[in-house]
C-alpha cells in the first residue's frame, strides 16, 4: 500500500479530486441580523471573556424536505427552547454526519454515490460557529479520530471493484496528509468481501471490524457466514495489515454505518454484536446480541467473557451504544422481534460491563411515541449522556444520568428534529 507524500496532496487538493475555496480567509457563517439574529438559546454575555463554551446541535427543519440539518450553539440544554427560525447556520447538501476533534466541529456530506464534502467549523470568541474550511471528497461510510486526524474510508460493496478507499485528514490544517486502498477481497479467506462496520483507535493501532458480504448477486449485504465475528487491526498511520480477530460466539460487530467497539479506562476493548446478519434478504444469525471483550494488550477474544443481552433485557438486542465511562454503556435497545440491519431502538438502558448488569433508564418517552432518537451522536459529559429525542409533541434534549438511570427532559428545539449533540470550547 503506497504512501502519498504531502506534496503530491496538496498537488491533489488543487485539483479535481478536491475543490477548495480559493480564500484563506476564516468564513462568516453569520448572517446579518434580520437573517440570522442568533445561534442559540438566550443572550450571549456583553463580555466575550465571559463565554466559554457552546453546545453545538444539529436538527433537520421539519417544514422543509431534502435539506442538511442547521446547527445551533446554545448556552445550555437543560431547559428552555429554541426554533430553527432565525437561528442557526444553514447547511448545504441533504445528509451530514458529525465528528469533534481538536475543538472543531467537523460536518461531511454523504453524497449517496455522489462526491461528498469536509465542512469544519469552530467557534469564535462571540460564541458563534464560524465555518473555517469547506472542501470536496470522497463520500465515505466510515470515519473516526486518531488522536488529531481523523480517518476517513470509503468503502466498496461490488465484488467487480472490491477497493475501500482510506483518507487522513489532519484537523489543525483542515487538510487531507495522506490515502490508501485496501483490497477487502484478501482480508478473509472466503469467496466474500469484507464491509467495515466502523473503525476504531486502540493505542497506535487501527481496529476495524467487519461484515462478510456477498456484495452481489442481487444480495450485496448479505453473507453465507452469519455466525462470525471478525476485527482487521491496522497499523497507523500507514494502514498495514497486522491481524485478523475472529470469535464464533457471535454475528458481526456493530452494524453498517455504527461502532461496535468501546475502550475502556484500562485499555480493555468490548464489542458490540446486535445480531442482525441477512442472507437473501432474511435474518440468518443463530447468535444472539451480546457483547465480548479484547483484554488490554492482547488480540484473541477473552473465551471468558460473554455478555447475552437479549437475556439481561428480556428480549431486547441492542442497535447502537455510547461510552460514559469506568465501564458503564447506555445503549439503545429494540424488542428482538423488530431485529432489523437499520433499526434504532427507542428504549435507553445502562450496563456496567465489568458486572454485566443492565438497567432500564426511566423517565423516557414511551417507544412507541419516539418518532426520532439520536444514537451514535451524543454527547456525553459528567455522567450525563445528552440525547436528541423526538415525538409528536415536539424534539427535546434528553439528560440520561448513568449513575440513576433516569431521564430528564431539557431544552425544546422547535420546528426540527434533532440528530446530533456536541460541544466547542471557545477558540483562544
Amino acid at each position: 500500500m503506497r504512501q502519498v507524500k504531502s506534496y503530491f496532496l496538496i498537488f491533489l487538493f488543487s485539483t479535481a479530486i478536491f475543490s477548495c475555496s480559493d480564500d484563506d480567509t476564516p468564513i462568516n457563517t453569520d448572517k446579518d441580523s434580520e437573517e440570522n439574529p442568533d445561534q442559540g438559546a438566550g443572550e450571549n454575555p456583553e463580555d466575550p471573556s465571559q463565554i466559554e463554551s457552546r453546545y453545538v446541535v444539529a436538527a433537520t427543519p421539519n417544514a422543509l424536505e431534502g435539506v442538511a440539518d442547521y446547527l445551533l450553539a446554545l448556552e445550555s440544554l437543560n431547559s428552555g427552547e429554541i426554533s430553527l427560525v432565525g437561528n442557526g447556520v444553514e447547511q448545504d447538501g441533504t445528509y451530514r454526519y458529525y465528528i469533534r476533534n481538536n475543538n472543531k466541529f467537523f460536518s461531511l456530506l454523504y453524497g449517496q454515490g455522489n462526491p461528498g464534502a469536509v465542512t469544519t467549523y469552530q467557534l469564535n470568541a462571540m460564541g458563534k460557529l464560524d465555518m473555517i474550511s469547506d472542501f470536496q471528497a470522497e463520500t465515505v461510510q466510515s470515519f473516526t479520530n486518531m488522536d488529531d486526524e481523523i480517518l476517513m474510508t470509503k468503502i466498496s460493496r461490488n465484488s467487480t471493484n472490491p477497493f475501500a478507499s482510506w483518507y487522513r485528514l489532519d484537523t489543525e490544517t483542515s487538510q487531507l496528509v495522506g490515502e490508501g486502498q485496501i483490497n477487502t477481497q484478501n482480508i478473509i479467506d472466503n469467496d466474500e468481501l469484507a464491509f467495515f462496520t466502523w473503525m476504531t483507535q486502540v493505542g497506535d493501532q487501527v481496529y476495524a471490524p467487519f461484515m462478510s458480504v456477498k456484495a452481489c448477486c442481487n444480495d450485496s449485504f448479505g453473507t453465507e457466514y452469519p455466525d462470525q465475528a471478525w476485527i482487521a487491526v491496522y497499523a497507523y498511520p500507514e494502514m498495514q495489515l497486522e491481524t485478523i480477530i475472529e470469535d464464533d460466539r457471535t454475528s458481526f460487530i456493530g452494524r453498517y454505518f455504527t461502532s461496535g467497539l468501546g475502550v475502556v479506562e484500562n485499555g480493555d476493548i468490548y464489542a458490540f454484536s446486535s445480531a442482525v446478519a441477512t442472507t437473501n434478504g432474511e435474518a440468518s444469525s443463530t447468535k444472539p446480541s451480546a457483547i465480548t471483550r479484547i483484554k488490554a494488550g492482547e488480540e484473541v477474544f477473552d473465551q471468558s467473557y460473554f455478555f447475552n443481552l437479549e437475556e439481561a433485557s428480556n428480549g431486547y438486542y441492542m442497535t447502537e451504544q455510547t461510552y460514559v465511562g469506568n465501564g458503564v454503556f447506555v445503549l439503545n435497545m429494540s424488542p428482538v422481534a423488530t431485529k432489523g440491519a437499520y433499526t434504532t431502538g427507542k428504549r435507553l438502558a445502562i450496563v456496567n460491563v465489568y458486572d454485566k448488569n443492565l438497567i432500564w433508564v426511566e423517565g423516557m418517552p414511551a417507544e412507541s411515541d419516539i418518532t426520532n432518537i439520536t444514537s451514535q451522536n451524543n454527547y456525553v459529559e459528567d455522567d450525563i449522556v445528552h440525547i436528541g429525542v423526538t415525538t409528536e409533541a415536539g424534539s427535546y434534549i434528553y439528560q440520561i444520568d448513568a449513575t440513576t438511570a433516569m431521564a430528564t427532559r431539557g431544552i425544546e428545539v422547535k420546528g426540527g428534529t434533532i440528530t446530533a449533540i456536541s460541544k466547542l470550547d471557545i477558540e483562544e
